[in-house]
């Protein structure tokens, strides 16, 4: 299998980061992709060009400085638009991150609509941030949380679905890819019997849209929560796309200036979309910073990218299945062809934090723990795991010295315990 240098995929340059130098003399190999993904020099630009030429205050100020931020900023959001194939500007929201995103879908229109007896249906696999929010809800709301759980094999349980999804059900808000078993939900499948059954449907797609097209459209969606810093952007920024019908009648949830048409002393009235939901100075570097990491994805083609990284996660799959008492949760790459480009192990006898701090000693960057996902890890049964994750940066050189770090370090834990 030939490495992602010699697929022209990217240029390593692009990424001074995955050039450093660690502990004198090892060269960093960075696998923690599904936390955060590097940023390669052409955003670092970008930032440092908003705030050398043209930093100001976005939609407020008459001034040149000002009108040329607003016209940046608002570019941004056409191209996030044109990136998941939204209807409309108006419907894609800034926000720090996709966990205020799934906040805002939660108290804007979870508080408005759901009613005492409606139900929510999330699976076993959310992460944290689209799981705590529904909570909240449901407990001001009295409405009930049903979960889906998984199979054998480690993905969705269609027919557990099925069988929860009934009248009571209001919404299914669940994740589009796991960041932990790695699985890709079928999502087209579930919002057609969802739509039938006249339940909305929320994606978090925080791992999948980096890495394969997802088209809401298509999908038939009502909302989706991305994250900026998972697009090789800058972190603070993420954004909140629903449908305009949707953001027309539901009450904001932020209030303050630049979200208003008018102030009065008694009431306010509210401003038109997407600005309603966008109270105070927007995150404007961060957005601007944002647009181009995806002009950067755009340029080398999620199509290429999906293909290489499906490539990349057999081979990873591949070497790991040959470790001893090593077990990784969730579907082999057979099983799941859209699986994504990580795995979450454990090995039997040895602490996941154990493995990454010494691996961390190494130069090799994974990460441990229940990677914000702790009632899946309860459901498994286990306490946590170690995670790879990789995107179109990672080449199969980096797999390798991975492995053989990896097997370094099971070997060195079993001779110490």
């Amino acid at each position: 299998m030939k490495s992602a240098k010699s697929l022209n995929i990217f240029e390593t340059k692009d990424f001074p980061l995955l050039e450093k130098i660690i502990n004198q003399e090892k060269q960093i190999i960075y696998l923690d992709h599904a936390a955060t993904t590097q940023k390669p020099i052409q955003v670092l630009n970008k930032l440092n060009e908003y705030y050398t030429n043209f930093n100001a205050n976005v939609h407020r100020g008459a001034h040149q400085l000002s009108a040329k931020a607003t016209e940046e900023f608002e570019n941004a959001r056409s191209i996030i638009r044109e990136y998941i194939n939204a209807y409309s500007d108006k419907e894609i929201i800034f926000t720090r991150n996709a966990t205020e995103a799934i906040n805002i879908a939660a108290r804007s229109w979870g508080e408005f609509n759901l009613k005492e007896g409606d139900e929510i249906l999330l699976s076993i696999m959310e992460h944290h941030s689209n799981i705590v929010p529904w909570q909240l809800v449901a407990a001001k709301n009295k409405c009930k949380i049903q979960y889906i759980g998984i199979t054998k094999d480690g993905t969705l349980n269609l027919d557990e679905f099925k069988s929860k999804l009934g009248k009571k059900t209001k919404l299914v808000s669940l994740v589009h890819v796991s960041n932990t078993l790695g699985c890709c939900n079928p999502i087209r499948e579930i919002t057609e019997l969802a739509k039938e059954n006249g339940s909305l449907v929320l994606l978090d797609a925080c791992q999948s849209l980096a890495h394969m097209k997802v088209d809401i459209k298509e999908l038939n969606i009502d909302f989706l929560a991305g994250s900026g810093h998972k697009l090789c952007g800058p972190t603070g920024i993420g954004f909140l796309w629903a449908k305009e019908e949707i953001l027309n009648v539901v009450p904001p949830f932020f209030g303050g200036g630049e979200m208003i048409e008018e102030v009065f002393e008694e009431k306010s009235t509210w401003a038109e979309l997407p600005h309603k939901f966008e109270a105070g100075t927007p995150a404007i570097a961060e957005a601007i910073g944002l647009a181009e990491a995806l002009k950067y994805i755009n340029k080398i083609g999620l199509e290429n990218i999906n293909a290489y990284e499906k490539n990349l996660t057999a081979y990873l799959f591949e070497r790991l299945n040959k470790i001893k008492n090593l077990h990784i949760i969730g579907p082999q790459p057979n099983i799941d062809s859209n699986r994504a480009a990580l795995a979450a192990f454990y090995v039997e006898g040895i602490h996941s934090n154990d493995i990454a701090e010494i691996l961390d000693s190494k130069g090799v960057c994974i990460r441990s723990g229940h990677h914000c996902c702790q009632p899946l890890h309860r459901y498994l049964g286990l306490k946590s795991t170690a995670r790879v994750s990789m995107n179109f940066t990672t080449s199969t050189n980096d797999i390798d010295s991975f492995i053989e770090r990896l097997d370094d370090t099971i070997d060195f834990l079993k001779f110490n315990s």
